[in-house]
């Protein structure tokens, strides 16, 4: 059998990343035959954006206690911020398994093929310090006899940036010696031909690729919760005073309750903690969505449900999510989903949304990322 080992980001307590990750490993050992396919982990590098975010408390007792602080400022109700807290806390042991997630790290990459992607493998300009700049995910120094990356992404990571914090040379070399080079996004697929004169291809992210509504039997059928419910998806806190305001003024227009999964928000009714598969099903049966996540996006997707992405453009070293959701949204026609402001958010919300050509195009790409990994999966493995 070929050994595959998936290098991605399923560690991070975030249902996207680990939906993402088993979406991934369930699509290899679905179009390639013969194969072993397990997770490896890499190591996270420094963090090359010094923000508060890099000089994080480094004892589990000072970390907990900076988060229920940071999770304070959000003015939901004290319930949902500690259970949003307890789900933090519990991610990884309740759900890791779940997900087919070891326990501890692995790191032996004496592979026949290293998969790294999906998710933002490549975004290494950040302040994250679960990440930093870990020239793993890279693929440096790998001792796999084959090296490919699936649906990767940059996020908000330029050529610029990667210049500015002196790593375009190592970040070009890296990726040179891949065997096969695919992408998520114009804009990682632009980086990857300025750096390496090779144009990769770009295949949707796995949680879209993998047909998780029609083939996961995880997935509850039942609806979630008995009353009609709006669902936001997002960081903690990510939604400002207006959008807060908007969205519960439509909830009570609509007799609805707003559920909140992810993060808590001040307009939250009730903080949702579940497993991924389960939040795929309030995804299901919601009366509408709105995120600012790719990942929200996507599960919105998958689901044919109205909703709305806000997108927050970059600015300086700042978040923004304008690469990858624009992109997202352009691929599927769904331009008209995005929300750039506060006063467009009730009025995208409220559109219903045509999904039959949605539905072409996923059927499309569904196929490509099919061909994508049975041919550079499955391809003879030389020795380097």
């Amino acid at each position: 059998m070929t050994s595959v080992g998936i290098m991605s980001m399923q560690r991070i307590y975030n249902y996207g990343s680990s939906l993402q990750a088993y979406g991934l490993r369930r699509l290899i050992e679905q179009h390639v035959e013969d194969v072993q396919v397990s997770f490896v982990d890499y190591v996270p590098g420094e963090a090359l954006i010094k923000d508060a975010a890099s000089f994080e408390p480094t004892s589990r007792l000072r970390r907990s206690l900076a988060k229920v602080a940071e999770y304070n400022q959000v003015d939901a109700s004290l319930r949902d911020r500690l259970r949003f807290f307890n789900h933090k806390r519990t991610y990884g042991k309740k759900y890791f398994r779940l997900m087919g997630i070891p326990a501890e790290p692995a790191r032996d990459l004496a592979l026949d093929v290293q998969v790294i992607g999906s998710d933002e493998v490549f975004n290494c300009v950040q302040s994250n310090t679960n990440v930093g700049y870990s020239r793993d995910l890279f693929g440096h120094g790998s001792s796999a006899r084959r090296l490919v990356s699936y649906a990767a992404s940059f996020g908000n990571t330029t050529l610029d940036k990667l210049s500015e914090f002196g790593v375009r040379d190592e970040v070009a070399a890296d990726l040179s010696r891949f065997d096969a080079l695919s992408v998520r996004d114009q804009n990682s697929a632009a980086i990857v031909k300025a750096l390496t004169g090779r144009t990769p291809t770009i295949n949707v992210d796995p949680a879209l690729a993998y047909d998780f509504m029609a083939q996961e039997t995880r997935i509850p059928t039942g609806r979630p919760h008995p009353e009609p419910y709006l669902l936001v998806y997002g960081y903690s806190g990510r939604l400002g005073k207006e959008e807060n305001s908007a969205l519960r003024s439509y909830a009570r227009a609509l007799g609805a309750r707003i559920l909140c999964a992810g993060g808590v928000q001040d307009c939250c009714d009730e903080f949702v903690d579940c497993s991924p598969f389960e939040l795929l099903a309030y995804f299901r049966h919601a009366e509408g969505i709105v995120t600012d996540t790719f990942h929200g996006t996507i599960f919105s997707l998958i689901n044919e449900r109205p909703f709305a992405t806000i997108v927050r453009r970059s600015s300086g070293l700042g978040y923004g999510n304008e690469e990858k959701l624009g992109y997202l949204l352009e691929t599927f026609g769904l331009q008209d989903r995005r929300v750039d402001d506060t006063a467009s958010l009730v009025s995208a919300l409220a559109e219903p949304v045509d999904y039959r050509p949605v539905a072409t195009v996923l059927a499309h790409e569904r196929a490509r990322t099919a061909n994508y990994l049975s041919s550079t999966i499955a391809q003879k493995v030389a020795d380097r």
